[in-house]
């Protein structure tokens, strides 16, 4: 009997799932300061809520209360790493729509440019070329 070929699967995307108390509040957040679009809300009164732009998608679960940013566990830490394509016309974007700018543009020494938003849900994002 021949050897089968080991089957590879290729990982093609990841959409995290962010807790909030408000998914409808979160989603219009992410469309109005943060430029993505709206896909659904879940249920009506709604406990799910998905945004996408570009590649990147982002799920909102409803809970009684937000969840905790990792920034709040560890100091410097973040909640979602993003990779942008011109890290300055994002940063005009942000700035345009009124974001929550923590930090940037800063060079890291590990050579990428990031920008630090914190969410309307304190969840911090990270964008990053």
């Amino acid at each position: 009997m021949e050897p089968q070929p080991q089957k590879t699967a290729i990982f093609k995307s990841v959409a995290p799932q962010l807790v909030v108390a408000d998914v409808v509040r979160t989603a219009e957040y992410y469309r109005d300061v943060l430029g993505f679009e709206h896909l659904g809300y879940f249920l009506d009164p709604p406990v799910y809520a998905m945004v996408r732009r570009g590649g990147v998608e982002i799920h909102f679960g409803k809970a009684e209360n937000n969840g905790v940013s990792n920034a709040v566990v560890r100091s410097g830490s973040f909640d979602l790493y993003i990779w942008v394509s011109d890290i300055d016309a994002v940063l005009e974007e942000l700035k345009a729509a009124g974001a929550d700018i923590i930090e940037g543009p800063v060079r890291r020494v590990y050579d990428c440019v990031e920008v630090i938003v914190r969410d309307c849900n304190g969840y911090v994002l990270l964008f990053a070329v």
